[in-house]
């Protein structure tokens, strides 16, 4: 069965040519104009992914994010959000509302089809049991925090940390590889499941938040650390 994409854009002209490649491309594509029809959508169809502009009528996209992640039934749905803004900040609020993942406006056909792919990928890889029906078992310790992949935990001693399933993957990925520097390019690979040379601005903003949440003192890291010109390492 066709991967189920919900495509939010109000340009009608951009919105008809992305849903004919899409659907070129073999997937079912729904479309939505506005906030409040994209959130009806979402609702009725529960799709694979949401392709999300930032700017729209009625409810804007980072409403519309926050309120589909608030949603039980939509909140692990992957979320790529279309932007014509050049602000960090505003990717940065996206990326804290649970967006996965960021294009920026005007964007390459091969760009947005490769992030697509590997959306969808990590969607169906992140199930709890693998392709062999072997549930995932396994406790990451280091320095304090906790990561149980059964559950989809993270804990600073006592403390349950909430984080996006992209933070997640990176955590995960960087702790098992603890002491190694992994390049920008690297973790876009392994974690993002890029094939092509992406925007590695999308990892500095993700260890950024991570930071946030894991580091007592995100300004000072102790537990990620970058290392300069090259990417980051993970002390803990």
């Amino acid at each position: 069965m066709a991967n189920i994409i919900l495509l939010v854009e109000d340009d009608p002209t951009l919105r008809d040519t992305m849903a004919y490649r899409l659907r070129a491309e073999g997937y079912q594509v729904i479309t939505a104009v506005d906030g409040p029809a994209a959130l009806d959508a979402a609702r009725k169809t529960h799709p694979d992914l949401v392709l999300l502009d930032l700017m729209l009528p009625g409810l804007d996209g980072l409403e519309v994010c926050k309120q589909i992640r608030a949603n039980q039934e939509t909140a692990s749905t992957p979320i790529i959000m279309l932007t014509a803004r050049t602000e960090e900040s505003d990717k940065i609020i996206g990326l804290e509302l649970g967006a996965d993942d960021y294009v920026t406006k005007p964007f390459s056909w091969p760009e947005l089809r490769a992030r697509i792919r590997a959306q969808l990928r990590r969607a169906e890889t992140s199930q709890p049991e693998n392709t062999e029906g072997i549930p995932r078992e396994g406790i990451i310790e280091s320095d304090g925090l906790r990561v149980d992949l059964d559950r989809h935990e993270v804990w600073r001693g006592e403390v349950e940390l909430a984080l996006t399933a992209r933070l997640f993957d990176l955590l995960v990925y960087l702790m098992r590889h603890r002491g190694i520097v992994l390049t920008r390019g690297h973790l876009l690979e392994r974690v993002w499941g890029y094939d092509y040379s992406g925007d590695t601005r999308t990892v500095d903003v993700h260890v950024r938040w991570l930071r946030e949440k894991i580091e007592e003192d995100p300004a000072n890291p102790r537990l990620i650390l970058t290392v300069r010109g090259v990417g980051y390492r993970f002390k803990g």
